[in-house]
């Protein structure tokens, strides 16, 4: 029996699809407040409604928060196998507690119920967030060192803290795997990740910025996952990015493939740092602020990732992300027009 966390999200309901079409046994943890019929909207993608129906019908929901340990007791019953896709992302200086909450603690009691449940094997949704940083524009890869001592956000210390305690894992004897995803690009949310990129554009995006960093696709991060957890590697983690690219190639190829307008203006940093002063201003009557002094300098950051390693092990293939982006915004104009 296989669990998956976070199955109401991007990854996790793309996931639950490419298991279910192989026939795995599932069960997959839901909050009270989420939604699975977008999950099953998701399996529409992939099948037409009869079969999509027939598959999504053999998860079993169980209800079950990665923070309370008496309904993961029960999510855990009779399972073999955990792909371990819940988290919280955020980069609002306010949510640095939830953040440590959700993605550190939450990990420690999939890890903690993983050991006590004699697990065969453990899948775990990092981030490229979460990697080390290297200089004179060399590539960053899985060796790549974790500095304390550069400023982080919230959200990366958060998911680095989560790994350390799924590293803990693997010393109680639980096979482990890692991934470190770029950029996640696919269909199904458009409200909320990656997905904003898509409906922005919709509504008239203007605006882009030089920030390059790793893209992926998300079919390209299921198959990641399930090819490690099918292979005989065991501890060990991998980048997996398709291709580092600009958000500005990224906005005006989707605007392309959607036959919207490019967006043509890059944001300057003081027109930035004036939205970081009004948004610290709102913060203080209890708005939610995301724009940080790090996070604006972070917008025209330039970071490379190196993928070799999943390639030249596993001879993994990526999805060239023109063609992610081009039936990702198909998808989206089918769905809203």
């Amino acid at each position: 029996m296989i669990l998956v966390t976070g199955g109401t999200g991007l990854v996790g309901s793309h996931l639950l699809y490419a298991l279910a079409a192989k026939n795995e046994k599932l069960k997959a943890t839901i909050r009270p407040s989420s939604d699975i019929s977008q999950v099953r909207k998701i399996f529409g993608y992939y099948s037409e409604e009869t079969e999509a129906n027939k598959l999504f019908d053999r998860i079993k929901w169980i209800k079950a928060d990665i923070n309370d340990i008496p309904s993961l007791n029960i999510a855990f019953k009779d399972v073999t196998e955990v792909y371990h896709c819940a988290a919280l992302v955020s980069f609002d200086p306010s949510d640095e507690k939830r953040l440590r909450k959700v993605n550190i603690e939450g990990t420690a009691n999939i890890v903690n119920l993983c050991i006590a449940n004699k697990i065969s094997r453990l899948c775990y949704v990092s981030s490229i967030a979460a990697v080390g940083s290297k200089h004179n524009n060399s590539k960053i890869d899985e060796t790549s060192k974790w500095n304390p001592e550069e400023n982080h956000n919230d959200y990366a210390i958060s998911k680095y803290g989560a790994e350390i305690e799924v590293w803990r894992g693997t010393q109680e004897g639980i096979d482990t795997v890692i991934i470190n995803p770029g950029v996640i690009i696919g269909p199904g949310f458009w409200n909320s990740g990656s997905g904003k990129i898509f409906s922005k554009i919709d509504k008239g995006l203007n605006y882009h910025f030089p920030k390059i960093t790793g893209f992926v696709g998300v079919k390209d991060v299921v198959k990641s996952m399930i090819q490690l957890m099918e292979s005989e590697v065991k501890n060990e983690q991998f980048i997996v990015v398709s291709e580092n690219l600009s958000f500005e190639k990224v906005f005006k190829e989707s605007a392309r493939y959607m036959n919207k307008p490019e967006p043509s203006k890059q944001l300057k940093k003081w027109m930035i740092a004036l939205g970081w002063i009004f948004q610290k201003t709102g913060s203080l009557l209890g708005a939610k602020r995301q724009l940080t002094r790090d996070s604006i300098h972070g917008l025209y950051e330039k970071s490379y990732f190196d993928n070799s390693k999943i390639k030249t092990e596993h001879r993994f293939k990526f999805t060239p992300m023109s063609h992610v982006l081009e039936e990702t915004a198909k998808i989206y104009i089918k769905e809203n027009y």
